[in-house]
């Protein structure tokens, strides 16, 4: 499987790898933000933490939801 991707990843136009790099980073920054909501106790935002959790987990399904979309667009390339 990794050869393959490797592969893939290679026959990509400059314009594609790009886009492809800047998909994970924006996967990884949702995924990040969710969690510090979640976890950081001092975050300066003036939130119940009822609130700052279910915008956590908010964060956390959209950038699986995001992740998950961009893979199949690229899988169907």
């Amino acid at each position: 499987m990794i050869p393959n991707l490797k592969d893939s990843f290679l026959k990509k136009s400059l314009k594609e790898r790009f886009l492809l790099f800047m998909g994970f980073l924006f996967f990884l920054i949702y995924l990040t933000f969710g969690l510090i909501i979640i976890f950081w106790e001092k975050l300066p935002l003036k939130m119940p933490y009822s609130y700052r959790l279910a915008l956590g987990i908010v964060m956390i399904v959209y950038a699986f939801t995001r992740l998950l979309r961009f893979l199949n667009s690229n899988s169907q390339e």
